[in-house]
């Protein structure tokens, strides 16, 4: 079938009313003594709050929270006063749970800047009601991991954002050369709640974890000391939140793969891969739709669009346009880590050099190497080498301040008398000191070297051997 005929097909299943024929033959109708661990197709799980707080369970969730750190909720618990909560108020969190009459706290709001620009809302939620999610997530982990689709990489176990770019590179190299890259407005924050707990409920028949998991959607957001009603969106920041979204979003994987596209789904950002510009338009439009009345969501109009693979980004990764395209480090990835080590600087203005490059610098560098491994277009690095190393200068050069200070310095580093008084009063600013042969000569890569500066290709190189 072809990808045109998929797309009318689905136009049509679109226009046929929800009530009628969505049982298919054998689905359950009621609740079973399904095992919880189970993941059979028409099943449904019971008594899933117990396993949620058997001691086994509860164990490992409190150990993943201990690791894990993070801030205190509303109520100003730390994740250290968690164990002598525990001791003292456990029985009746339990006892709670298990009626289904527990209630959550409200999360506190935090806001954090995205990296195009604009704030992400994140909620925080109290230590326990975080222990809560956790041993819940445990539970129903096994329970939809076998129904997802293998197109789906984001918050999975054993699945990685690694594989999902290059699943996206094979499609490509098949001759996919178009994508839709479809990003949703405001995902977190529209999830209407009935659709979602629907979709939970298909394979969960324990009343008790569901009215806990709806508490938890409905529960008040704390801003500014008031807490606030929720009506959509499920917070980000909880543990149960990725889980969830997955679940919603996978009637669009299941359509995606009825339709038989090529798709990569990493939580709210999916890229499908079309063999034209035709077809990928009819693709959008026919999403849109099925995302407005089945989900109820909302197509981000803005940051989704028909293009090829290379003017395109996905999970910070881009590729070049070759019959056998080579993945590389996308414009925006190498913006955003330039303004993250800029603030990082500005930071460590007046503090030594030394202690930044090992502290703050290596950390971030390691990381950023270890997750752009993939790389196969190697240029960026170098050239984001030699921006750090200029950067450095530039801090070396403010620190020195006075031009009888800098002069000491060149002198001290190589630069003969004349030159040294020269470039230390020169009148020009930081930057361009920072990139001029006096400061190249006097503070080499050697001395950076010495200091214990990662170089990102070298890093890159390594990683890429040992994979």
């Amino acid at each position: 079938m072809s990808e045109r005929d998929a797309d009318k097909k689905a136009e049509m299943a679109e226009r046929v009313a929800e009530g009628g024929g969505r049982k298919s033959p054998g689905s359950a109708t009621s609740a079973s003594s399904t095992p919880v661990r189970r993941g059979t197709p028409f099943s449904k799980a019971t008594k899933v709050m117990e396993a949620v707080v058997e001691r086994e369970n509860m164990w490992k969730a409190l150990h993943r929270v201990e690791r894990n750190k993070g801030s205190a909720g509303v109520d100003g618990m730390a994740v250290t006063e968690l164990r002598e909560y525990l001791r003292e108020q456990w029985p009746k969190i339990k006892e709670g749970l298990l009626a289904g009459e527990y209630e959550p706290h409200p999360v506190l709001q935090v806001e954090i800047p995205k990296p195009g620009g604009g704030m992400r809302k994140l909620g925080i939620p109290t230590v326990v009601d975080r222990l809560i999610q956790q041993a819940i997530l445990q539970v129903l982990s096994p329970i939809y991991e076998p129904t997802f689709s293998e197109s789906s990489y984001g918050f999975r176990p054993g699945r990685s954002a690694h594989e999902g770019v290059r699943s996206a590179q094979e499609y490509v190299a098949s001759g996919k050369r178009w994508v839709v890259d479809v990003d949703l407005e405001k995902f977190f924050d529209r999830v209407n709640h009935d659709i979602l707990m629907s979709r939970v409920a298909r394979r969960i028949a324990d009343k008790n974890l569901l009215r806990t998991i709806r508490r938890y959607l409905t529960s008040g957001i704390m801003v500014g000391g008031v807490a606030i009603v929720r009506r959509e969106g499920t917070p980000q920041g909880s543990p149960l939140s990725p889980l969830l979204s997955n679940i919603l979003l996978d009637d669009l994987d299941k359509e995606l793969e009825r339709r038989g596209h090529r798709f990569c789904r990493y939580a709210d950002d999916c890229n499908i891969y079309v063999g034209s510009h035709r077809a990928g338009e009819r693709v959008m439009e026919s999403l849109r739709r099925f995302l407005g009345k089945k989900l109820r969501l909302k197509v981000n109009q803005e940051k989704s669009g028909v293009d090829r693979p290379w003017n395109r980004k996905f999970l910070g990764y881009s590729m070049t346009w070759h019959k056998k395209p080579r993945l590389k480090v996308s414009k925006e990835s190498v913006k955003r880590l330039k303004y993250d080590l800029k603030q990082l600087f500005r930071v460590g203005r007046g503090r030594n050099v030394g202690r930044i490059i090992r502290e703050m610098l290596v950390p971030k560098l390691r990381g950023w190497a270890s997750y752009f491994r993939m790389a196969e277009v190697k240029g960026i690095f170098e050239e984001l080498d030699g921006w750090i190393r200029r950067k450095l200068r530039c801090v070396f050069w403010r620190q020195w301040k006075r031009v009888w200070t800098r002069y000491k310095r060149l002198v001290k580093a190589g630069l003969d008398t004349v030159r040294a008084r020269r470039s230390a009063g020169n009148g020009r600013g930081a930057w361009w000191n920072s990139g001029a042969s006096h400061m190249n000569q006097a503070l080499p890569k050697k001395i950076f070297d010495a200091l214990g500066l990662v170089s990102l290709l070298a890093e890159v190189r390594r990683l890429g051997a040992t994979s």
